[in-house]
């Protein structure tokens, strides 16, 4: 049998890999908004000055924006289906890791 010790630098393990993936997943979320947001303003020549403080990002924009992304989301969605895939299935290997091995339960409630 398996020390406690053992066991919870294997929950950290499996910890950290779901972390990682999660961050790799929203890297991939951020790549493809920063792209869709260079797609928008370089197909729209911004003509209109109108000073300073003043937004440029018209209605038009936010709807050619949410096209992109949606585009972009489609044209990448076999990765973020196999990161979300992955993701899904780590949380649930800590979850039975934690149940079957009564990690992070209080003794209580630890019944055999």
């Amino acid at each position: 049998m398996r020390s406690y010790r053992e066991l919870r630098a294997r929950l950290a393990r499996m910890e950290v890999a779901r972390a990682e993936t999660e961050h790799y997943l929203a890297i991939v979320e951020r790549q493809i908004e920063a792209r869709a947001e260079r797609m928008t303003t370089s197909t729209r020549v911004k003509a209109r000055q109108f000073g300073r403080g003043t937004a440029t990002w018209t209605r038009t924009d936010e709807r050619d924006f949410q096209a992109n992304i949606a585009a972009l989301r489609f044209e990448r969605r076999g990765e973020i289906d196999a990161l979300s895939r992955k993701l899904a299935r780590q949380t649930g290997a800590i979850a039975a890791f934690r149940v079957h091995h009564r990690i992070n339960e209080p003794e209580r409630e630890a019944v055999s």
